[in-house]
């Protein structure tokens, strides 16, 4: 049960309901009240609009925990200076110095998500072997980190390598808080995302965008309550048992595991159509994150299905940077190591989730999941 999938539903737990996607405030008021303001600020100024929607995506941030919103902002206001400033380091003739910022920037993005995400873990894992009894307190980690982080280190990357085009921060603040992904994903790019923040049609109605984003809107909901939640009836009791020290029957253990097992799927394809037919009420498109992974005939296939831009990333940013296949065998099988580790202690600070990364790594065929097809 240790998974980083538990670790999202209990802080969600946490959320009052008007927060939650399937709640009927989120629905019946959240939702049309944004909506509405969109697209009549829409008519006055497409600034406007786009200054409603990122402050209604720090409210619906903050009514989880209003004293994160600092945080968030702080991180979105740092990251935008160093991406101004790199980028203007490109221009100078000292492209040293480009350098030199892009790697304090990520340091200091990765220094504080370690904090909030990984300090504990470590702590109480070098206390045993060097006899202290060094103490953080609890350290409530903020909802979202791993995700606006890591999509604003694909925007620093992007700057770096020329890639960033725009740099309006209004649009800036609504890439990254734009309430769909804000809390689990998807990783989004900067490229992908501030084109169609920039496009005039995107702040005007369209009713064929509201009725397919509807429609895929309700798909998503249909799975998270329909089914993902009465799936949680069969698996939570058994988990909670053995969690307890009791021992179930062989039929109570394959009816926990696949009933946990098809949860998981559900609640993450419900989650995921959700954010994507949110954002097309908005007139903006999400990169596909979920496709139908149980269909998948080999592990590589699988594991481009499941989570796709987090495979994306660790592929474009962590892999491919590493060197990739590019090195001779010794390299890739390093590389594809350090990677896998890196994604396993993503999904949560856990012995359980390096050694999953550790096995995940090798995998079936001549071709990583991670390398371009």
């Amino acid at each position: 049960m240790n998974t980083n999938y538990l670790l999202h539903l209990i802080l969600f737990a946490k959320i009052p309901s008007l927060m939650l996607f399937n709640s009927y405030g989120f629905i019946f008021l959240f939702l049309p009240v944004v909506l509405l303001g969109f697209y009549q600020l829409g008519r006055i100024s497409h600034f406007y609009a786009a200054l409603w929607l990122a402050l209604a995506s720090l409210f619906f941030y903050g009514y989880w925990n209003p004293a994160y919103v600092g945080l968030l902002l702080g991180s979105i206001v740092c990251n935008y200076s160093f991406g101004r400033w790199i980028a203007q380091a490109g221009i100078a003739p000292v492209p040293v110095r480009q350098k030199q910022l892009l790697i304090i920037a990520i340091t200091a993005n990765l220094a504080l998500l370690g904090y909030y995400k990984y300090a504990n873990f470590f702590i109480n894992n070098l206390n045993p072997v060097l006899g202290t009894s060094w103490n953080l307190g609890n350290i409530l980690l903020p909802l979202g980190i791993s995700f606006f982080t890591f999509t604003q280190i694909a925007f620093l990357v992007d700057t770096y390598q020329g890639k960033v085009k725009e740099y309006s921060f209004t649009h800036y603040a609504l890439f990254v808080t734009s309430f769909p992904h804000l809390i689990a994903g998807p990783i989004l790019h900067h490229k992908e995302m501030m084109p169609q923040f920039a496009k005039p049609g995107s702040y005007q109605i369209n009713w064929a965008n509201i009725a397919v984003g509807l429609t895929i809107f309700i798909c998503g909901l249909a799975k998270k309550v329909l089914i993902a939640d009465h799936l949680n009836e069969f698996a939570t009791p058994i988990f909670n048992a053995v969690g307890a020290g009791g021992h179930p029957m062989l039929f109570e253990a394959w009816v926990g595991a696949l009933a946990y097992t098809l949860q998981l799927y559900f609640d993450f394809s419900g989650y995921s159509d959700m954010a994507i037919g949110l954002s097309l009420m908005f007139n903006v498109r999400l990169p596909m994150n979920f496709n139908s992974p149980y269909k998948a005939t080999t592990i590589i296939e699988f594991w481009r299905r499941w989570h796709m831009t987090l495979s994306r990333f660790l592929r474009d940013y962590l892999y491919i940077p590493l060197g990739g296949n590019r090195k001779g065998k010794i390299y890739r099988y390093r590389n594809l190591i350090i990677t896998m580790l890196l994604g396993g202690l993503w999904h949560g600070a856990g012995w359980t989730f390096l050694i999953w990364g550790a096995a995940a790594w090798n995998l079936s065929g001549n071709q990583s999941c991670l390398e371009r097809t």
